[in-house]
């Protein structure tokens, strides 16, 4: 919690799918999915609201969301295209204020003045709406928890305000799920003893709620009350780069595996490079079939960003801990960022400057034409 400041939570709507309506306007008013391809495990990265209306959520698998929604138009992500228009809303959040905890690519709290945060919310809305075309939905208060409500009450593309002196009337009715903390298994097992909106929760004893739902039990009877302790952490840089993905079928092969890494090990290279980055730490993220998920990391004795050096770093750390396939997902982060170039740790200095020079090539190609331009020749092999 930031003292003596409003709290305004920003959100950009349905951001994947805003971005590509903003592209091509001839897909205004119609149901829009992007994600993975149905032919498989693709899931819903984000949908339009016109999707919405069929009852599609994020997370839903492709082939659902096409049985609720036929007609819905399905996109693949582009990444690069999304991480631009959050670059520039990120701009225009730091005309307003220098305090702001990025939550994600869409999503972030900015800290301003005590007794502004109408004004700012406002004046926020009406810049990313009008100078970058995208909707934006704000939610302002005193604290994250109600400021997040406020902003979940005011959506699509509205400002909304949900002070201390509105609990009662405002926060009480809604129903618990509203709170973190409260998924669907807590939400069933509460309903059931007859606790179903906000003020049959903030009426329920603490210790009560303290034997239902253990060590979350005070938290969550906070909330209820409108009261949030948590701080308000501002982030001026990234804290990682990563990039994963989920196969659409489990995977048996390495080599697949190994071709997949080699791809996303281009992408977290390229965006450090593109922040100026190089990073002390490499970590894997693997998930099995069983939906079990571990990550493995190493810190580096140099920090990298050559997309051969995280390659080979992420390689070596899956066939150390693959176990037994198949697998699901495959991830890679950076994180412990330095500004400044890389000493390579795996090359020669005439290897280095080859890699150098290629790295160079490939990144003004990814700049100027979007990153799925550059192929590496295994991926073409596979294919």
């Amino acid at each position: 919690m930031k003292k003596n400041c409003d709290i305004l939570l920003c959100d950009l709507d349905a951001f994947f799918a805003s971005v590509e309506i903003l592209d091509n306007p001839a897909l205004e008013g119609k149901p829009v999915l992007v994600g993975g391809s149905p032919e498989g495990r693709g899931v819903v990265s984000t949908c339009s609201y016109e999707a919405r209306k069929f009852g599609v959520r994020s997370a839903m698998p492709m082939k659902k969301a096409l049985a609720l929604c036929p007609d819905a138009v399905v996109l693949k992500g582009r990444m690069s295209r999304y991480k631009e228009m959050s670059d520039q809303v990120r701009l225009i959040f730091q005309r307003f204020t220098p305090d702001i905890e990025f939550v994600s690519i869409d999503e972030a709290y900015l800290a301003v003045k005590k007794g502004s945060g109408s004004k700012t919310g406002k004046a926020v809305h009406i810049a990313v709406k009008v100078e970058l075309g995208l909707p934006i939905s704000v939610g302002i208060s005193v604290n994250k928890l109600l400021a997040k409500i406020a902003c979940e009450m005011a959506k699509p593309n509205k400002v909304g305000e949900l002070w201390p002196g509105d609990i009662k009337n405002q926060l009480w009715p809604l129903p618990i799920r509203m709170l973190p903390g409260i998924g669907p298994v807590t939400d069933n097992k509460l309903n059931r003893l007859g606790i179903k909106q906000i003020r049959d929760l903030a009426a329920y004893p603490k210790e009560g709620l303290t034997r239902l739902l253990g060590k979350n039990a005070e938290t969550i009877y906070y909330y209820a009350h409108g009261i949030d302790n948590r701080k308000f952490e501002a982030e001026h840089e990234a804290k990682s780069i990563s990039e994963e993905t989920t196969f659409p079928e489990d995977i048996y092969a390495r080599d697949s595996v190994h071709s997949v890494l080699m791809e996303l090990s281009a992408g977290v290279g390229y965006r450090l490079r593109s922040e100026g980055y190089t990073a002390w730490t490499i970590t894997l993220k693997l998930r099995f079939k069983d939906f079990r998920t571990i990550t493995r990391g190493i810190t580096l004795p140099e920090p990298v960003c050559s997309d051969s050096d995280i390659y080979r770093i992420s390689r070596d750390l899956f066939d150390k801990h693959c176990s037994k396939p198949p697998w699901r997902l495959v991830g890679v982060q950076a994180a412990g960022f330095e500004q400044g170039s890389q000493i390579s740790l795996l090359e020669t200095s005439a290897e280095q400057e080859k890699e150098s020079k290629l790295t160079t090539t490939r990144d003004k190609l990814r700049k100027k034409y979007g990153t799925d331009v550059i192929f590496q020749g295994r991926r073409l092999k596979k294919k």
